[in-house]
This record gives structure tokens, C-alpha cells and sequence, in this order.
């Protein structure tokens, strides 16, 4: 153990040094003359940067009234010269330590800002194809993306689906056919016909049936009858009318239905038809057939004050009229069932016009000469 005189010195002498150590590293900025002897240890770079950053301090405290204020380019001048000095933190007598610190990470915000922002992506459409697509959307509620679309390629006009869909306020989602289903149509669609009832309301809430009759590979409604009460003599005499000449398909797919009797069967088997009968509950295994009358009824007879079945027997050849002639089918690849085999695009030429169907619940747009 030393002895207590003994440590009091050694703590004297402690305290002594330190306060020597202290204040020796503060004399640059307290006494001109041994601030001086001490720069010769330094290199001539670093007291030339240490000058031009004192130089710009005392600019920019001479522009100045009261509180200095920082441009951009003070900020950047002090940061760049800060950057090369070594002791900076000495030769700074205008701003805090702390304040270049925060300027440094604003310049990182910046630069990262800049880099991370969006680039430009797809040429925007031009106004007058926008306002088009629009007009469609418009006149036509019951469209989807995909509808106009179609409607677009047709007018010799390409637009993607997702696009369309910016300006639209609701898209209706589609399902897809599973791929069994397609093979099987693209093997047999030419020499299938389906027929199916769609059961129409009308104002007095009496029931009317409207019978179709579609060809599968081409969506063409090959025939249709109104009735109130179908029977199976009436349900035979429609296939009779749309098969004259024994001109028929090799297949026939229809339901359960008690409509279809033994005098149907009769007229199928002697036009050399064979029946083929969905499974029960199973709409799909009629699909296309089924996704025309939804079409029919949402399109058409939805949106329609029914009467008279007369009135339901124009309506309908009217709407069939136009789904041969100027709707785009997806099934078909956008294309048109009564131009099935030609191109079906008009020239990109010629100002676009929409004719009325229906009375305006449906457009046809076409360009004229």
C-alpha cells in the first residue's frame, strides 16, 4: 500500500496534466502566436483547405445583417470543404457540428429521391382515343375492359385491356373455359349445335320461352321461336324449321327438360342427329349456349319493358342481328361470328361514327369513308 501523501501528490499531479493537456489543444483558437507555432507540424493542403473553409464562413457572414442565412451553394461549398479537412471541427465558427450533419443527410434524402422515382412506362393515349373510350363505356353500361377492347380492335385500334381499364369505373371479371372444354370444341365445335329455353317476363308478369338454337363453332344463332306454353310438338317443329333439308349437325346438346319429347327425338333421329344430354345441374356442359342467353337477358331483355310476345320476337331478332354482325365475341378471339374467316378490321383511316341498337342500348362503331 502506498502512503496516503503519496497518492494525493500523484492525483495533484494528474489533475495538473490534464488541465495543461486541455488547454494546450485550445490554444490555436485562443492565442494567435502558439496557435501559429503549432500549424507548422500541419501539411500546407490541409491549412489551405482549413483557410478556404474559414474564408467561406466569413462571406457568408459578412452578407449578412443579423442571422446568416444559407444558400444551397453555401451549404454544398462548406460540406464539400469539410469533407477534405481533417480537424473541420475546429474551423467551424459560424454553424454547429450537428447542422452539417443535417444538411449531409437532406443531400442523402435528395439524391435518393431522384434515383428512386418512376420513369416513364407506356406513351399515354392521345385525348380523342380517351374521349372514345369513354363514349363507349358511356352509351354501353353493360361493357366490360375486355367488350371495348374488342370493339377498339375492330376499328383497327390496339389498346390493352389493362389501360382500358384505367378510365373504366367498373370491369366485369370473366371467367375462362377450362382447357378440356376448348380442346373439345376446337375438335368438334364445327359439327355441334346446343339449344336451350330462356324464360322472359313481362309487364303483366305473364311467362313467355324464347327457343335458341347455336352453332357452336361460329356462336351463330341458326334459329329462335317465342312461345308461351312450349310443348313437345312445338319444341319439334322449331328443329324441323332450322334443319331443312336435312341439313343438320352431327350432334345436338340440350337438357333435361320434359320439353324435349318423343316427337323431338323423332325429328333429330330422322335428320340423322344425335342427342347428347348434359348431366343434371351441370350448366357448364352447355356453356356457350348458356353464356348467350346470359348475354340475351343482360344485354337485351333486362333493360327492356316486355308486352307482347310479339314484341319479344323483334326485340330478340334485332339483338341476334347485331351479335351476327357487329358484336366481337371473346370465344371467338374478338372476332365478329358473321365475318368469321376475314381480317374484320376496318382501315385506321376515317372518322369513327356509332350507329344505334336497340334504341341506343347498344352501339356499333364503324368508320366512315
Amino acid at each position: 500500500m502506498l502512503p496516503a501523501p503519496f497518492v494525493g501528490f500523484l492525483t495533484r499531479l494528474l489533475a495538473w496534466l490534464e488541465q495543461l493537456y486541455l488547454r494546450w489543444t485550445q490554444l490555436p483558437q485562443s492565442s494567435v502566436t502558439l496557435g501559429s507555432a503549432l500549424d507548422l507540424r500541419r501539411s500546407k493542403a490541409e491549412l489551405l483547405l482549413e483557410n478556404a473553409l474559414l474564408r467561406q464562413q466569413l462571406v457568408i457572414v459578412q452578407r449578412q445583417v443579423k442571422k446568416p442565412r444559407f444558400t444551397r451553394r453555401d451549404q454544398l461549398s462548406l460540406l464539400l470543404l469539410a469533407t477534405r479537412l481533417p480537424a473541420w471541427r475546429h474551423a467551424l465558427a459560424i454553424v454547429q457540428p450537428e447542422t452539417l450533419f443535417h444538411w449531409h443527410r437532406q443531400g442523402f434524402r435528395l439524391f435518393w429521391r431522384l434515383k428512386s422515382r418512376t420513369r416513364p412506362g407506356r406513351p399515354r393515349l392521345g385525348s380523342d382515343l380517351i374521349a372514345l373510350i369513354r363514349q363507349m363505356a358511356t352509351e354501353n353500361p353493360t361493357w366490360g375492359a375486355e367488350r371495348i377492347r374488342g370493339e377498339l380492335l375492330k376499328l383497327g385500334i390496339r389498346v390493352a385491356k389493362d389501360t382500358i381499364r384505367t378510365y373504366l369505373q367498373r370491369v366485369r371479371l370473366s371467367r375462362s373455359a377450362s382447357q378440356n372444354w376448348n380442346t373439345f370444341l376446337k375438335n368438334h365445335a364445327k359439327d355441334i349445335w346446343a339449344c336451350d329455353f330462356l324464360p322472359v317476363l313481362d309487364l303483366f308478369f305473364r311467362t313467355a320461352s324464347v327457343f335458341f338454337i347455336i352453332e357452336l363453332s361460329s356462336r351463330r344463332v341458326v334459329h329462335f321461336g317465342v312461345i308461351r306454353h312450349p310443348t313437345d310438338e312445338w319444341v319439334a317443329q322449331q328443329l324441323r324449321e332450322a334443319t331443312p333439308y336435312g341439313q343438320g349437325p352431327r350432334f345436338l346438346i340440350r337438357d333435361n327438360d320434359s320439353k324435349f319429347g318423343s316427337r323431338f327425338s323423332a325429328v333429330a333421329t330422322s335428320s340423322g342427329i344425335e342427342r347428347l344430354r348434359t348431366p343434371y345441374r351441370t350448366p357448364r356442359a352447355n356453356a356457350i349456349c348458356e353464356r348467350f342467353i346470359g348475354s340475351v337477358r343482360r344485354e337485351c331483355l333486362d333493360h327492356i319493358l316486355i308486352v307482347s310476345d310479339g314484341q319479344v320476337r323483334r326485340v330478340v331478332k334485332e339483338y341476334t342481328a347485331f351479335f351476327h354482325a357487329a358484336r366481337p365475341q371473346q370465344g371467338l378471339g374478338q372476332q365478329i361470328p358473321g365475318q368469321l374467316g376475314t381480317t374484320g378490321v376496318e382501315k385506321c383511316e376515317g372518322k369513327i361514327i356509332s350507329f344505334p341498337v336497340l334504341n341506343g342500348l347498344h352501339h356499333d362503331y364503324r368508320r366512315v369513308a
